[in-house]
């Protein structure tokens, strides 16, 4: 049996990560085997270029080969493989995150992120995306409260707020693939919300 497919996304502090926990449990409660990933990342390999990605200053068209290349190994060696042993693969962003912080935030060229993506997963593609949607001015505060902020967290609201537009362009282009979550409310009720998703999804 072909597994599932799974992404997750948002502008930085949308609170995907304590989503993303609560998720996995309602799946795993229903007897699938759940593999829980992230991009930049997921491999050996694409940890390093994570690394690379959320602490040096680089050009866009090198930050967007890097995340490509990363995306790469992470395809060939966890997602398909993982999939083809029946398992829910629930990946913490994958190529909509380079429209949105790429091409929406940095103004990279779209048609190049196309023949990108063209070339390295065709038209392998998520089987459902979350969008956990929120104004950036908010999340902002949310992650001043949390921790110390990477690269792409630091950067400005206006950046954002062009990262969030990219996102719901891409959720109006691709509504039968996207799911979107208003994460401005309490976290518990987002929670209580994706339980009831996922109980029976899929």
């Amino acid at each position: 049996m072909q597994g599932r497919f799974i992404t997750f996304e948002g502008i930085d502090g949308a609170g995907k990560s304590t989503q993303i926990e609560v998720i996995h449990q309602a799946i795993k409660a229903r007897g699938i085997e759940v593999v829980r990933t992230r991009e930049p990342g997921g491999t050996p390999l694409s940890e390093k270029i994570r690394e690379l990605l959320l602490t040096e200053s680089m050009q866009p068209e090198t930050e967007t080969l890097l995340f490509f290349a990363s995306r790469a190994e992470h395809i060939a060696r966890v997602i398909r493989p993982a999939m083809a042993r029946g398992a829910w693969v629930l990946s913490d962003r994958f190529t909509d995150a380079t429209y949105a912080y790429q091409v929406g935030g940095r103004g990279f060229s779209a048609e190049k992120v196309e023949a990108l993506e063209e070339w390295t997963h065709g038209g392998f593609q998520p089987d459902l995306t979350v969008l956990f949607d929120i104004e950036p001015q908010v999340a902002a505060e949310r992650l001043a409260k949390a921790r110390q902020l990477d690269r792409f967290e630091k950067e400005s609201l206006d950046f954002f707020t062009r990262v969030r537009e990219a996102y719901l362009t891409r959720a109006r282009q691709y509504p039968e693939r996207f799911l979107i979550i208003n994460s401005m409310r309490d976290k518990d009720v987002v929670s209580d919300e994706l339980r009831r998703i996922f109980a029976t999804w899929g």
